[in-house]
C-alpha cells in the first residue's frame, strides 16, 4: 500500500470523528477482543460432531442403549457448557468492576477456559468431559460478558455497533472452523477424533488471553474508580493524541460528567441496576428479553443438534450440510455488520424476525407435509435462509444493543445479567431439545414440527423490535442516556438528536421526583 493510499484509508477511518487524534488504534483494539467469540463459537459447534463420531460413542456411550447416547446424555452433554456460561457470565461483575475489564479477560481465557479444555481433552469417560466443558463454560461466560462491554468503551461511536457486531462474527467463524475440524476428523476411529478438535482450542485462549496483555484497560473503567490519570493515559493510547490536548480532555470530560451524573442516583449497586431511574428497568427488560428471543429463534438447534437432525431427516451426509449452514452464517454476517452503522438497529431487528418466522414456518409445514427427496432440499434451502436472517440481524445486533444501552454506574452489571439470560435460555433449549424432538418413551417426538415453535417466537420478536429497542446508532455511549433521558418510548428514538455536551452544558439535574425518576430542567447559558 502506498503512501496516498494510506492517506485515503486514515481519511475514511476518521471520517466519522471529528475529533483530533485516530480512530483506528480503538477499531484495532476492538476488533482483537470481538476475537473472543471464537472461543465460544467454536466450543459449539465441536460438540455437535463429537457427539456424533463412531469412536466418541463406542467410548462415551453405554452397550445398553446400542452405544447410542440417549435424550438425557445428549441434554446434559451439550447443556452443560450453558450452566457453567450463565454462572460466569453473572459473576463477571465481580472483577470487571474491580480489576478491570482488561484483567477479567485475560485471567478467565488463561485460566479458567484452559483448564475445562484439558479436562475435556485427557476425558475417556462422560463424567470427566461433562465437568471439563462445566469450567470451560464458566470461562466462556466471563468472556462473553465482558467483551461486548470492553469494545463499546474502546470503539469510536461510528463505528461501535460494526466492531460489537464484529462478536457474533468471530462467533461465526468458530462455529464454521469447528465444523471443518470435525469434518476432517470425523473418519478417525481412535481418540484423535475428540480430543484433536478439543485441544485446538489451546491456541485460541492462547491468542486471545496474551493478546490482552497488550491492549490498554477501557477509559470508562478507570473513571468509574476515580483515577482521572490512568483514564487520561488509556484515552491517549486509544485516540492517540497527547494528554493535555483540548479534544482528549473534552472528551475525558464528558464521560465523567455523565458518570458523576448517573452517580447522584446511588452507588454502583445490584439495587442501582433494578432502579428505573432514567428507565433503567426498561432498559433492563429489554436488554433480558433481546437475549432470550435471539436464543429463541432456534438457531442453536441447527448449532448443537443439526448434524443429528439432518441424520435422522434422511439426509446423506450431514456433515457436509452443517459445514453448509455454517458457511452461510459467516458469509451473511458481513452485511449484518455493514448494515447495522447503515440502516440501524430497529430496523434490521425487525427485518430479520420477519425472515426467520417464514422461513421456519415453511420448513415445518413441508416436514410435516412430506418426507422425500424434494422435501429434504427445502427443508436446507430455508435452513440456510433462516441461519442468513439470523446472522445479519439478531446474531450481531442483541450483542451490540446490550453493550451500548446501560450507564456507566450499572454497564457491567446490566450486561452480565442481559448475557446470563442468553445463557440460560441457551441451557434451557439446549437440554429440551432432544426430548422435543427424538422419538420414544416420554419424548415428544416433534421432528421439523419443532420449526412451529421457533417460527412463532419469531413473530413475537418483530413485535418486541417495535415497540422496545431503541435506536442507538450514531450515538456516544454518553449520548444514549440523553435518548433514554429525553425519547418517551422507542418509536420515537429514530428522530432524537443529540445535544453536545448533554451532562455538563445543556442540562442539570436539579431534582429527583416522588417515584424515583430524574427530572430534567433546561438551563439557559447565561445564567449560570
Amino acid at each position: 500500500m502506498g503512501l496516498e493510499d494510506s492517506k485515503i484509508l486514515q481519511k475514511f477511518i476518521n471520517f466519522g470523528e471529528k475529533k483530533a487524534g485516530s480512530s483506528t488504534r480503538g477499531i484495532y483494539f476492538g476488533l482483537f477482543a470481538a476475537f473472543g467469540g471464537f472461543l465460544y463459537g467454536y466450543d459449539t459447534g465441536t460438540i455437535s460432531g463429537i457427539m456424533s463420531m463412531g469412536y466418541v460413542k463406542e467410548n462415551f456411550a453405554h452397550a445398553e442403549n446400542g452405544y447410542e447416547f440417549t435424550a438425557g446424555e445428549s441434554s446434559l452433554i451439550v447443556s452443560i457448557l450453558s450452566v457453567g456460561t450463565f454462572f460466569g457470565a453473572l459473576l463477571a461483575t465481580v472483577p470487571s468492576d474491580r480489576i478491570g475489564r482488561r484483567w477479567t479477560l485475560i485471567l478467565s481465557t488463561l485460566f479458567v477456559f484452559n483448564l475445562g479444555i484439558l479436562l475435556q481433552t485427557i476425558a475417556t469417560e462422560q463424567k470427566l468431559l461433562i465437568a471439563g466443558r462445566a469450567i470451560a463454560g464458566f470461562g466462556v461466560g466471563l468472556i462473553s460478558s465482558v467483551i461486548p462491554l470492553y469494545i463499546s468503551e474502546v470503539t469510536p461511536k461510528w463505528i461501535r455497533g460494526a466492531i460489537i457486531s464484529s462478536y457474533q462474527w468471530a462467533i461465526t467463524w468458530g462455529l464454521f472452523i469447528a465444523a471443518c475440524v470435525n469434518k476432517g476428523v470425523s473418519n478417525r476411529e481412535d481418540s484423535g477424533s475428540y480430543r484433536i478438535p478439543i485441544a485446538i482450542q489451546f491456541a485460541w485462549a492462547l491468542i486471545l488471553g496474551i493478546g490482552m496483555i497488550f491492549l490498554p484497560e477501557t477509559p470508562r473503567f478507570w473513571v468509574s474508580k476515580g483515577n482521572e490519570t490512568k483514564a487520561r493515559e488509556s484515552l491517549k493510547t486509544i485516540r492517540n493524541i497527547p494528554i493535555d490536548h483540548p479534544d482528549l480532555i473534552d472528551e475525558y470530560d464528558d464521560i465523567k460528567a455523565n458518570f458523576d451524573f448517573e452517580s447522584q442516583f446511588g452507588s454502583t449497586s445490584w439495587f442501582q441496576v433494578f432502579r428505573n431511574v432514567n428507565k433503567q428497568r426498561q432498559r433492563l427488560i429489554m436488554g433480558i428479553l433481546i437475549q432470550a428471543l435471539q436464543q429463541l429463534t432456534g438457531v442453536n438447534f441447527i448449532f448443537y443438534y443439526g448434524t443429528q437432525f439432518f441424520q435422522k431427516s434422511g439426509i446423506t451426509n450431514p456433515f457436509l450440510i452443517q459445514l453448509a449452514t455454517n458457511i452461510v452464517n459467516v458469509g451473511m454476517t458481513v452485511p449484518g455488520i455493514v448494515l447495522t452503522e447503515i440502516w440501524g438497529r430497529r430496523k434490521l431487528l425487525i427485518t430479520g424476525s420477519i425472515v426467520m418466522a417464514v422461513s421456519q414456518l415453511i420448513i415445518a409445514i413441508v416436514g410435516v407435509a412430506s418426507d422425500s427427496h424434494s422435501a429434504n432440499q427445502c427443508l436446507i434451502a430455508f435452513t440456510c435462509i433462516f441461519i442468513a436472517g439470523f446472522a445479519a440481524t439478531w446474531g450481531p445486533l442483541a450483542w451490540t444493543i446490550c453493550a451500548e444501552t446501560y450507564a456507566l454506574n450499572v454497564r457491567q452489571k446490566s450486561i452480565a445479567l442481559c448475557t446470563a439470560s442468553n445463557w440460560i435460555w441457551n441451557w434451557g433449549i439446549g437440554y429440551a431439545t432432544p426430548y422435543m424432538v427424538d422419538s420414544g418413551p416420554g419424548n415428544a417426538d416433534l421432528g421439523s414440527k419443532v420449526f412451529f415453535i421457533w417460527g412463532g417466537c419469531n413473530v413475537i420478536g418483530i413485535l418486541f423490535g417495535y415497540l422496545m429497542v431503541y435506536e442507538t446508532k450514531g450515538l456516544t455511549l454518553e449520548q444514549v442516556d440523553e435518548l433514554y433521558l429525553k425519547v418517551p418510548n422507542a418509536r420515537k428514538s429514530s428522530s432524537f438528536v443529540p445535544t453536545e455536551h448533554a451532562f455538563r452544558d445543556d442540562v442539570r439535574h436539579d431534582s429527583v421526583s416522588s417515584d424515583g425518576k430524574a427530572e430534567l430542567v433546561e438551563v439557559d447559558e447565561a445564567s449560570v
